[in-house]
């Protein structure tokens, strides 16, 4: 096999600052708690300091929507509309910065950042801009705005998730106090820097830093009357627990165990690239992760020599090489889960395998690693890992494959491999999961609405559906 040269990203393009502050009623502010410092996961460097906003730096936040509502929810949609419109652009002018960003500060290839989250980010603008002078059509009758809403979002797509949550809440007229995750910060507050460019009124976006402390303020505020969740199904409870009795609408985008399906009619190099893709892509860092493997006992040998040597050619290493295929993993916190999970999986019995793979001495990273003779009772294909690391089990009939399944507390999505469209039509109607992929995996499109069922949450983000959520239906 050839030899790859280095082609490295600039980091020159990225106007890194020491330390941010809050983003509140269209300035950039002090916060009141001990600032934080953010790091890049595949070197350890300190990147920056940020704030850390206390209750009542959340306070302010939320008085100034609650402020910009009363202008903003007047707005005639068309007007609303121009705003998301200028984001979208401003998103895409920018989008060499945004991604060397995201890479830096999260740990994923440049690769993806550059060509899916990015790209989604600005789609979802253009989107709900289109949206924003519609809604009387959008099949909720005269629905009117929430007011203000709260929305906390993960580590392992900061902006796009960003994307997803303020972007229809704005369409529909709402303003936006937003808490992005403590690890990944900065393209949140870029995105600020980008409000203030397209001349949104002050008020309408507000971010707001911080570790969990900073959320939960958010979610509790008493003028707030939305909440949007992304992250672990464990403090999605808690959320669901604060907000019960309130009459605050909720929205929870929740944790995952999808499973892969392959039959044996499937064509396996397709397969292939669909399993990797899934399981692999932002280093199994998704919520929707193809993280079990389920594939048919007749075709079990040839499918996973292929995988085998398909994963021989994943590289490893500097995120900012654009031939990098697996960037670091996104904490020291998380890396330390993955790691005890993977150590479990093996002492229950399940076989381990992980291509030749060099770790960098620095950062947080872990080899692509799959899992052979797994259990359903196994750890490893019951917990979700959040990580680059794949269980394979197998089944013999389609009936076996959809117990095998739904054999889960989570429903957030599915893939199945096969030719014949019948039988995708038939494990379609019967799999749990919210978003079922066919003869692919991970494609995400602003129009498809996206959530899960059971553990993974309720309700739904994207298309005409996620518009739902921010309106009083």
């Amino acid at each position: 096999m050839f030899e790859y040269a280095p082609a490295p990203e600039s980091r020159d393009v990225v106007d890194l600052k020491s330390s941010y502050g809050l983003f509140i009623n269209g300035e950039f502010v002090d916060g009141s708690g001990t600032p934080f410092k953010t790091v890049n996961p595949a070197t350890e460097e300190t990147l920056a300091e940020v704030a850390t906003a206390s209750s009542d730096d959340v306070d302010r936040a939320v008085q100034a929507a609650r402020k910009a509502f009363g202008v903003w929810s007047a707005l005639p949609g068309a007007e609303r509309a121009k705003y998301l419109f200028r984001i979208a652009r401003i998103i895409q002018e920018r989008a060499r910065e945004l991604a060397v960003l995201e890479s830096l500060d999260n740990g994923k290839p440049i690769r993806e950042s550059r060509d899916v989250d990015v790209p989604l980010v600005a789609a979802h603008f253009f989107y709900y801009a289109g949206w924003a002078d519609k809604l009387e059509y959008a099949g909720f009758g005269g629905a009117k705005p929430l007011g203000v809403a709260g929305q906390v979002i993960p580590w392992n797509f900061p902006l796009l998730m960003l994307a997803w949550k303020i972007a229809p809440a704005l369409a529909c007229g709402n303003t936006v106090v937003l808490k992005p995750a403590e690890t990944t910060p900065l393209t949140a507050l870029l995105f600020a820097d980008i409000c203030r460019q397209a001349d949104l009124p002050p008020g309408v976006v507000n971010i707001v830093t911080g570790a969990g402390e900073t959320g939960a303020a958010v979610v509790a505020h008493p003028d707030v009357n939305k909440v949007a969740f992304t992250g672990s199904t464990e403090v999605g409870r808690i959320i669901a627990r604060t907000v019960a009795g309130t009459g605050k609408k909720l929205t929870l985008e929740l944790g995952g165990k999808a499973a892969n399906i392959v039959f044996d009619d499937a064509a396996v190099d397709q397969a292939v690239e669909g399993i990797v893709n899934g399981i692999f892509f932002n280093q199994g860092h998704v919520c929707c992760a193809g993280s079990r493997l389920l594939v048919q006992e007749s075709i079990q040998e040839e499918l996973l020599a292929a995988l085998k040597r398909r994963l021989g050619t994943l590289r490893l290493g500097d995120p900012l090489d654009k031939n990098t295929d697996i960037g670091a993993i996104n904490s020291a916190e998380q890396l330390a889960k993955i790691r005890r999970l993977s150590d479990l999986g093996e002492s229950e019995g399940a076989e381990r395998w992980s291509p030749a793979c060099e770790l960098p001495g620095k950062g947080f990273w872990f080899p692509p690693t799959l899992f052979t003779g797994v259990a359903q009772s196994h750890s490893i294909a019951r917990e979700e890992i959040f990580g680059p690391v794949l269980s394979v089990l197998t089944f013999r009939t389609p009936a076996e494959a959809v117990e095998k399944a739904n054999n889960t507390p989570y429903g957030l999505s599915a893939g199945v491999w096969t030719e014949k469209g019948s039988r995708i039509l038939w494990m379609a109607d019967r799999l749990r999961a919210g978003v079922v992929w066919a003869n692919t995996f991970n494609k995400f499109d602003p129009a498809s609405p996206f959530g899960g069922f059971k553990e993974s949450g309720f309700g739904r983000e994207g298309g005409r559906h996620g518009l739902e959520a921010y309106l009083e239906v």
